[in-house]
């Protein structure tokens, strides 16, 4: 079994801590270092250490929390290549995410929830992501509410698909309301299926993922896997199965209701949905945010929230989100002082 050995080093410039990793692994240490050492400077970036390698060990030097930090990420990223996981620059930032020194997981490291599907073992890339997957586990009922890349939608796609290949459920029905297409689906060309399917192509994308293609294509042909507009919900009632409704903030109240009372004999549900992104006509209350305000508290109900810091796509793109929501408060307290 591979070890990693700390020891202790000096080194000349003044700083409050210094460490080097020793790794029994040469096989594996290359692909630790990335191309180049660009895991090595994404770290050193991020973190605001510096690390050298000389041979199988790495020095690390820098503040003491991030030293820490730093120290943890390397040895889980080595963890991952001993068990035959490969690691690209979104694992070393989910990694140095998880061991963030401003907000550590609530879980230790070797312990993280990690969903397995047949492509492999889905883990989490935040705190939040892995507090979210521990409520999918538990949970009956998962409500999931914040920004785009916080992996609200793939995560439950996941779990949906880990517990339909594994027998726990007969099939999966996913759902999104149509609410860019409005009237408007009459006037698109093709049949109703060829209409809707833009509105529920991430949901594709995030099956694609998981499966592969043929045996997507033919769990879908049986009905095992469903995507239909949410409107197809009504009078139904659907058992053994994982029901995922993706966009839930831009259902009615009455639409939410409608959806959450199909909930049948050995199913559950999760809903996802960004609350800054609604797109109802004007004065027309969310369902999601009527949902959680009459039931988060519930006995067999989760809630999980994510923030702009639980952002995992490209590094940009929460900035982008953080730069809008920064403009949209700003515009809501210019118009509170003009109207005050």
């Amino acid at each position: 079994m591979s070890q990693i050995i700390a020891s202790p080093a000096t080194h000349p410039t003044p700083l409050p801590r210094s460490l080097t990793l020793t790794f029994d692994n040469n096989a594996l240490l290359p692909l630790l270092l990335g191309d180049h050492d660009r895991h090595l400077a994404r770290i050193e970036q991020r973190l605001g250490v510096r690390l050298a390698c000389r041979g199988n060990r790495i020095s690390i030097t820098g503040q003491a929390l991030q030293v820490s930090a730093a120290e943890a990420a390397l040895g889980a990223l080595y963890h991952q290549l001993e068990r035959g996981e490969m690691i690209d620059g979104p694992a070393v930032d989910a990694a140095m995410r998880l061991t963030d020194p401003a907000g550590e997981p609530r879980l230790p490291l070797s312990d993280l929830p990690a969903i397995r599907t047949r492509k492999g073992a889905i883990g989490p890339r935040s705190a939040s992501q892995a507090a979210y997957m521990d409520l999918l586990a538990r949970h009956e009922m998962v409500f999931s509410v914040g920004p785009a890349g916080t992996g609200k939608t793939y995560l439950a796609v996941a779990q949906a698909v880990a517990m339909l290949t594994s027998g726990k459920v007969d099939r999966i029905v996913l759902s999104r309301p149509a609410v860019e297409a409005g009237e408007r689906l009459g006037f698109l060309p093709g049949d109703m299926k060829e209409k809707v399917d833009p509105y529920l192509r991430p949901l594709y994308d995030a099956l694609n993922d998981m499966l592969p293609g043929e045996q997507l294509t033919k769990r879908m042909t049986t009905g095992e896997i469903e995507i239909a507009p949410l409107a197809f919900m009504r009078g139904r009632t659907l058992a053994h199965a994982v029901v995922i409704l993706d966009e839930a903030q831009n259902t009615t109240p009455v639409q939410m209701k409608m959806f959450l009372t199909r909930m049948g004999e050995g199913t559950r549900m999760v809903i996802t949905g960004d609350l800054t992104q609604i797109d109802l006509p004007a004065g027309t209350r969310s369902g999601l945010a009527d949902a959680l305000d009459t039931l988060e508290g519930i006995s067999g109900i989760g809630v999980a929230r994510f923030s702009n810091a639980d952002v995992v796509r490209h590094p940009l793109v929460g900035r982008i989100v953080e730069a809008y929501d920064q403009r949209h408060a700003a515009a809501r307290e210019h118009a509170r002082e003009r109207h005050g």
